[in-house]
């Protein structure tokens, strides 16, 4: 020790961050430790003991640290230790300010674990150890940046994999979440219906389903239901949709894709383009669903008062109009239309596609016994699918156990290990779609022939939310011009529009709860029921 050290006062300084560059270093509570061992051995004076869970890559990031480089040119304290110099500053701004106060004397020495800085050493030596410091931040972030691109490059996304995906530690990819996967894709199931709002499905997802988030044993977190921000933050994902986007590139991932692109545009139309509708002072029952069919910007609504003279009344008013929200578009649709008139629009669309309750029934019975045959057709293929998993399985179980008689090396062990483990994953991920493809099938049949016969009476009677999800069910983005609604309705709607309105004419002619039934009437409404059911097979599709 070159000067009298049991005369300075001491601030002990421990630092460790979560970042990567800290991985390697000392834990707090270890540094804390060895350092007050080595105090008490050079019977060194410490004043405080100052603690910090911060990163040193930037400067004014450390409350503490400033409030020790506060006290020691204050006159409180003239010497800090710590374990290394890089625990005082990875950043040139810091360095400078602790060179500054060594030069000037303030600072009368930095003791680390295995050396001594002062005032009269040659600055050249301090600068450098902490220009060494400042420069291994600087190539971890360009290491670190060149590794993230090259993942992003190859397809895999460079972090935590989102709900639904676990990422493969070994593979260093990221595969579906055998637990949670398929129960997603039930999530984006129901809000493509139109008829599920984000929060309903939430309430469906954690007290029905009994969803829960994966569990993080180190971290010690997981394992809960899910969070209203994270059913919002699952819908807004395009990584569902196989793309990775990365502050703000876009990647084509490797991943499967657990939804379609225009299934991701069409829930980001339904959900609005921020996500979640706005809150507004007056609720309407068409915002954030309609569009203008000349500038494409959204409609929106206001209320009016107009006072009637001859009753004294003041009556309110609905009006929806176009936003015109893009400056460089000149859109000429000024007019508005009034509620009603929407309304009573929306409800002759809903009419093209509505049916008798009478179809309803022949409807669901030909769709189960439809399924009864399917479930057969699908237990064969399922049968088939899992004999070839065990038999994929056992090859792989031969392939270890000829790596272990040393019949094969290495390189070949692993090349046909790697190429027999994608290959059991891919078939464990059939199993999964057939268990799943048939029920959501006849589901997706069900919802659509209940909203046919039942949607107009709903309509007329229900409320504005209840509204909104019928007109969004019906078909792809409504638009308005010139006063008039248009709507591209989902193919499954179509095909009853095709076929539907004949039969039903044919069926009302019979006037089958006036008249008595006889043979002929019986003979003839059979007729009507065979040539619908055959047009259910397409719509099973």
């Amino acid at each position: 020790m070159r000067q009298d050290a049991t005369k300075i006062r001491y601030f002990l300084y421990a630092r460790k961050s979560s970042e990567s560059e800290d991985r390697q270093v000392q834990s707090i509570d270890d540094q804390v430790n060895r350092i007050k061992q080595l105090a008490s051995d050079l019977n060194l004076d410490i004043k405080k003991i100052y603690t910090e869970a911060k990163s040193a890559k930037k400067p004014n990031n450390r409350p503490l640290f400033e409030e020790i480089i506060q006290r020691i040119e204050n006159g409180e304290a003239d010497g800090i230790l710590c374990w290394q110099i890089n625990r005082l500053s990875r950043n040139p701004i810091d360095s400078g300010k602790i060179s500054w106060l060594l030069q000037q004397g303030t600072l009368k020495s930095i003791q680390t674990i295995d050396r001594q800085y002062l005032p009269d050493d040659n600055v050249l030596l301090f600068n450098v150890e902490s220009g060494m410091a400042n420069q291994y931040i600087l190539d971890l972030r360009k290491n670190v940046k060149r590794g993230t691109e090259s993942k992003l490059q190859k397809g895999w996304k460079p972090n935590l994999a989102p709900l639904g995906y676990l990422n493969d530690k070994a593979e260093k990819t990221i595969i579906k979440d055998p637990e949670r996967f398929n129960l997603i894709r039930k999530m984006w199931d129901l809000i493509l219906t139109g008829n599920y709002t984000p929060p309903k499905i939430l309430d469906i997802a954690n007290n029905e389903w009994g969803f829960r988030t994966r569990t993080f044993k180190k971290k010690g977190y997981g394992g809960n239901p899910l969070s209203r921000s994270s059913i919002y933050k699952i819908f807004r994902s395009i990584f569902y949709a196989g793309i990775i986007e990365y502050y703000g590139t876009q990647y084509e991932g490797k991943h499967e894709p657990m939804i379609t692109l225009e299934e991701y545009d069409r829930v980001q139309m339904l959900l609005g383009r921020k996500g979640r509708p706005r809150p507004q002072k007056h609720e309407f029952a068409f915002t954030g669903v309609i569009r203008c069919g000349e500038c494409g910007c959204l409609y929106t609504a206001e209320t009016k008062k107009k006072f009637i003279k001859s009753t004294g009344e003041i009556k309110e008013y609905t009006y929806y109009h176009c936003t015109r929200r893009k400056k460089s578009v000149n859109c000429s649709q000024r007019k508005v239309i009034k509620n009603n008139d929407l309304e009573l629009q929306i409800e002759k669309e809903i009419e093209k596609y509505t049916i008798l309750p009478e179809f309803l029934h022949w409807a669901l019975e030909g769709l189960n016994k439809k399924n009864d045959t399917e479930i057969e057709d699908r237990t064969n293929v399922y049968e088939m699918q899992h004999k070839t998993l065990v038999e994929t399985q056992k090859e792989l179980d031969e392939l270890t156990k000829m790596r272990y008689r040393l019949l094969i090396d290495d390189e070949q062990f692993l090349k046909e290990k790697k190429l027999l483990i994608s290959k059991i994953n891919q078939l464990k991920g059939k199993l999964r779609e057939t268990e799943a493809r048939a029920e959501r099938c006849l589901d997706l049949n069900e919802r659509t022939f209940n909203f046919a016969t039942y949607a107009r009476k709903a309509f007329l009677m229900g409320g504005l939310e209840l509204k909104k999800e019928i007109l969004m069910t019906l078909g792809k983005t409504p638009i308005i011009k010139d006063k008039r609604l248009f709507i591209e309705a989902n193919e499954w709607f179509v095909r009853i529009g095709n076929g539907y309105p004949a039969l039903e004419n044919e069926y009302l002619r019979l006037e089958p709860s006036k008249m008595p039934m006889n043979k002929t009437k019986i003979e003839a409404i059979a007729s009507i029921r065979a040539r619908w059911l055959p047009g259910l097979d397409s719509n099973q599709d």
